[in-house]
C-alpha cells in the first residue's frame, strides 16, 4: 500500500517535479508513471473546457469568464514540451550510463531553495509543496493563472507532500529495520539459552518460552530470526 500511495501521487506530481528538479535521474520517473501523467495532462484540459461549456449552457445562470493569461491547457503544453526536452537528456543518459552515478536520484532542488537553511528532506516534504501552494494562490490574484491551473497546482502540492513523506518513510523504515535486527540479536541469544525475561519477549511481541523442549526452542529461534530478516520484511510489505 505504501507503493500504491507513492505511485498514485507521482502521477499528479510528475509535471511539477520536472520543473522543480530538472536534473532528475533517468529512472526516477518510471515509464508507467509517465504514461499515466501524460493521460492526465491530456484529460484535464478537456474536462476543464467541458465544464466551462456546460456552465454557460445553464439557464438563468451567469458565470464570469476565467481571468488569467494561462490555464490548465497551457500547463499541459508545457508538460509535453518539457517531456520532449527531458526525453533527449534521459535518452543520452540511458545510452551513456557513465553520465550519472545514481539513476534513481530525484535531482538537486532549484537554486532558490539551496539558499534556504533547510535540510534535504525538509525541502522535499515542506518547502517545495508550500511553494506550489503559494503559487496557486498568488498567480491567480495577479491574473497570471486561471482557476483551472491554480486548482491543479494546489492539488499537486498536496500530492507532492504525500509522495515525499512516503519516500522519507520508506528510507526511515529501511534503517529502522536494520536497528531492529541488531537489537533483536541479543534477545534471540537469550531465548536460545532459556534466559529471556518477559520484558525481553514483550519487546518482540512474544509470549513466554519457558519450559519448551530443546528441539522446539531451536525451531522457534530459527523462525524468529527469519521474521526479523530483511527478506521477511520485504515479503510482508
Amino acid at each position: 500500500m505504501i507503493n500504491v500511495v507513492y505511485n498514485f501521487a507521482s502521477i499528479f506530481t510528475t509535471p511539477v517535479e520536472m520543473a522543480l528538479r530538472p536534473r532528475y535521474g533517468s529512472r526516477y520517473f518510471s515509464p508507467i508513471t509517465m504514461f499515466f501523467s501524460a493521460m492526465l495532462m491530456m484529460l484535464l484540459p478537456l474536462f476543464s473546457a467541458l465544464a466551462d461549456g456546460i456552465s454557460h449552457m445553464l439557464p438563468f445562470a451567469r458565470f464570469n469568464g476565467a481571468v488569467g493569461l494561462f490555464d490548465i491547457g497551457t500547463l499541459s503544453k508545457l508538460f509535453f514540451l518539457g517531456s520532449f526536452i527531458h526525453g533527449i537528456r534521459i535518452w543520452r543518459r540511458m545510452i551513456h550510463m557513465d553520465r550519472e552515478e545514481n539513476s534513481m536520484y530525484e535531482g538537486p532542488p532549484l537554486f532558490i531553495f539551496r539558499l534556504l537553511p533547510f535540510s534535504f528532506w525538509t525541502t522535499r516534504i515542506i518547502v517545495e509543496p508550500v511553494f506550489l501552494f503559494v503559487l496557486s494562490i498568488v498567480l491567480p490574484n495577479f491574473f497570471i493563472l486561471q482557476p483551472s491551473g491554480a486548482h491543479y497546482l494546489a492539488f499537486a502540492a498536496l500530492m507532492l507532500f504525500m509522495k515525499q513523506y512516503v519516500a522519507w518513510y520508506m528510507r526511515w523504515q529501511f534503517l529502522r529495520n536494520l536497528m531492529d535486527m541488531r537489537n533483536a540479536g541479543p534477545i534471540i541469544a537469550k531465548i536460545v539459552d532459556n534466559q529471556a525475561t518477559d520484558d525481553d519477549l514483550a519487546t518482540m511481541h512474544l509470549a513466554s518460552t519457558k519450559n519448551l523442549p530443546e528441539d522446539l526452542r531451536r525451531d522457534f529461534t530459527s523462525h524468529i530470526a527469519r521474521v526479523f530478516s530483511p527478506d521477511a520484511e520485504g515479503s510482508r510489505r
